[in-house]
């Protein structure tokens, strides 16, 4: 068995530790732009936002590594020898990756005239950027996050115990 396959919890918590802090960045970013109405590409700031999205793996061929088959040979010319050890990849099941969208959701206008970004009528295009819920995604990813560390604290616990038995 390799060292690798007896650490797939810690290997879960420590992505979800990483989906997390890009969610935190994400939102931390939203709120330091709240009030941005010219950016780089022109125009007010656009909101982000993290969506977790499952890897796509074929079914089948996640099927035969999470089972840890081997493949018995009768002929060695049959398959060639990378393609035997199905188990031995190492390659995370059920994996998510974060992946940072724009927030499609239409910008806030407000009249100001004498603001320099002001059009001819007079109206200032804010961002889509809500600062209660930005700070109410930030409880929820910290929580989230604290989750994971408590996770991993559990896991290390257990594989302290497991040793001194």
């Amino acid at each position: 068995m390799k060292i690798e396959k007896m650490f797939s919890a810690l290997n879960i918590s420590a992505r979800a530790l990483g989906a997390q802090r890009k969610r935190m960045n994400a939102i931390a970013n939203n709120i330091a732009n709240a009030e941005t109405t010219r950016t780089e590409e022109g125009g007010p700031y656009k909101r982000k936002h993290v969506m977790l999205q499952e890897t796509q793996q074929q079914q089948f061929l996640t099927g035969l590594r999470s089972a840890e088959l081997k493949l018995a040979r009768t002929n060695h010319d049959h398959i060639p020898d990378d393609l035997v050890p199905f188990g031995d990849q190492n390659i995370a099941q059920g994996t998510v990756d974060a992946i940072e969208k724009e927030d499609p959701t239409p910008f806030k206008t407000i009249y100001d005239p004498s603001h320099p970004d002001a059009d001819e009528n007079g109206y200032v295009h804010m961002p889509n950027v809500n600062i209660v819920t930005e700070m109410v995604d930030m409880i929820a990813a910290s929580r989230a996050f604290e989750a994971n560390v408590t996770a991993i604290n559990a896991t290390k616990a257990m594989a302290k115990d497991s040793l001194e038995i």
